[in-house]
């Protein structure tokens, strides 16, 4: 049987993979109280109809329940997810020397 051999991975359609950073409309804890908001986690599993997303903070299932892994699973055409806006860098700003000629 010949062996296979690919120089690089097949062509994939998939819009998330894992690694990327997206955020998810969900209950989740914010400064001690539970909000439905936007939350940014990390896709973790990709499966055909299903991402994994793990987040930092505690989420919540729509039924009110915790996820105890933080670890929640959507439909990869969910109106709820949605990739991470980029940010700009910010400058960092050097402080100025001040010579008091002494």
């Amino acid at each position: 049987m010949p062996g296979l051999h690919f120089t690089r991975a097949p062509e994939s359609n998939e819009p998330f993979g894992v690694g990327d950073r997206i955020e998810v409309y969900c209950d989740h804890d914010l400064g001690g109280e539970r909000v439905r908001d936007w939350l940014e986690g990390t896709v973790v599993q990709v499966d055909p109809k299903m991402l994994a997303i793990q987040f930092q903070e505690s989420v919540y299932l729509t039924d009110g329940w915790m996820v105890p892994d933080h670890v929640l699973w959507c439909p990869k055409d969910s109106q709820n997810i949605r990739r991470v806006a980029r940010r700009r860098k910010r400058t960092r700003i050097r402080p100025t020397r001040i010579d008091l000629g002494g």
